[in-house]
Formats: C-alpha cells, structure tokens, sequence
C-alpha cells in the first residue's frame, strides 16, 4: 500500500519506506500478540483489562472487533463488562482505518482485536504490517479452532505470525470436570458437525443467532448455542447428564 501525497513523503505515513542507511535507528517495533482460548475462558475481559491498564497510564488505544456475540460493534464480556468498539468489516483495510485516525488527528500507541479467528488470513498480515512498520503493539484475542476442531483461518494465520502466543490461564472446565477445549456447536441437544463455519451465537440457549451469510439486521432466533466440552466428550458428542444441557459449567 502506498500513501505519498504529492508534495513528497508525508512524515505521518507510518507505513512509507525505512530512512536511509544513514539515517537509521537501531530497529524498533511493535509486538504482535494473540491471546486465545476456548469459549468462556475470559478473552474479552482480558482484553478490556488490558485496554484499561494503558489508558490508566495515558496510552491511547482503538479498540477493535469482528462478530462480537451482541451483534453490535462493541467489545462484551460474560461478567458484564462491555465497551464500545470499532467493528471490522470483511473488507476493511486495518492500515487505511488506521491512517484515518491519523487525519482525524488521534494518535493511536496500540490495537486490541477481539474475536481476532474472524478476521481474514490478509488481515491478520495488515496487522503484523502495522506492527513492524508502525511500530505499534497489537493484541489480538480470539477462539483458535471452530465447531469442527479446526483451526479458523485468521487464527491460523495468527499462530503463523504473532510474536507472542499466550493461552488464557482461566480453566473452563467439560461438564465430566475435565478441561475444556473444544467448541460444540449444539441444537435441541444434539452436537452439530456440519455447517457454517461463522455461527454467532452464546453459550446459553434461546439466543439470537447471527450466520455468516445472513443479515445482522434480520438474525435467526433458534436454541442453538455453544458447549465446551474436553476432547473425548467433544468425540462422542456427549452433552452430559440432561440436567446440565441447559448450559455448561461456568467460572463466573
């Protein structure tokens, strides 16, 4: 991507060529993170803790998300916390949102991304780009496989590029008590393995559920959620004893 007004190089432009042999620094850049787990581990917390922490010491931050479970574009915790974010479309380009904050006259010293396994694999390159060549600190949270036991793309991608890979340290635990990894897609009690790959939906049941090639403005109310479930549970497509399909255990 170029941005080079025409009276020459705009020192703004993060993303313009490196100095000069002459001129250069020793190298300084930013830190690409991702920080993943399974549903209900406390990604979104973190990355509100995380947030909170830098601005307290007068860093500012955009906060960023694709397909957050509201439906809306912000940034929601299951403890209730929740804060208003930018959301990142299919085809957004992360440098040109960047750089319209720099025309706008908002200084921006890091990114957090939620829901980061959302975002396409050229995304996830734009943010390593505006971490080398911005310099800024990005940190991305998000699920690392999908309803299938595998890897969605933009998460993928993350492990591929990130500087730093951090699992959540909050345990969710399967309904036997062993840890969960797994995100089932679950309907009328039944574990689903075919279908969308991009199902918006929480982990209790009756909520509103948003699919990837449907319209946010028009989502589908179904009883379809989600249930962590530790891998030999996942296999079998055990929900555990009836009286505990109506969620799963939480750590809340």
């Amino acid at each position: 991507m170029t941005l080079v007004p025409e009276d020459g190089p705009d020192p703004t432009d993060a993303l313009s060529a490196a100095p000069g042999a002459g001129g250069r620094r020793a190298p300084v850049r930013g830190m690409l993170r991702f920080c993943y787990g399974p549903m209900d581990c406390g990604k979104s917390t973190l990355a509100l803790q995380i947030n909170h922490n830098h601005a307290r010491q007068g860093r500012r931050g955009m906060l960023l998300v694709r397909h957050d479970r509201s439906g809306a574009p912000q940034i929601t915790s299951r403890i209730g916390i929740t804060r208003e974010a930018t959301e990142i479309g299919a085809d957004t380009d992360l440098r040109q949102l960047l750089r319209g904050q720099w025309v706008a006259g908002r200084h921006v010293d890091y990114l957090i991304v939620d829901e980061a396994q959302f975002l396409s694999p050229a995304q996830v390159e734009q943010l390593a780009e505006l971490a080398d060549e911005v310099r800024i600190d990005v940190y991305c949270f998000g699920i690392a496989t999908d309803f299938q036991s595998r890897l969605f793309p933009g998460a993928r991608r993350l492990f591929e590029l990130a500087d730093e890979l951090q699992p959540v340290q909050v345990e969710v635990l399967c309904w036997c008590g062993a840890p969960g990894r797994f995100n089932a897609r679950v309907r009328d009690g039944e574990v689903l393995r075919e279908g969308d790959t991009v199902v918006v939906a929480d982990t209790a049941p009756g909520r509103i559920v948003e699919h990837a090639s449907s319209s946010p403005a028009e989502p589908d109310i179904t009883t379809l959620r989600y249930q962590v479930l530790c891998r030999r549970h996942f296999r079998l497509g055990d929900l555990g004893p009836a009286t505990l399909r109506r969620g799963q255990l939480r750590l809340t």
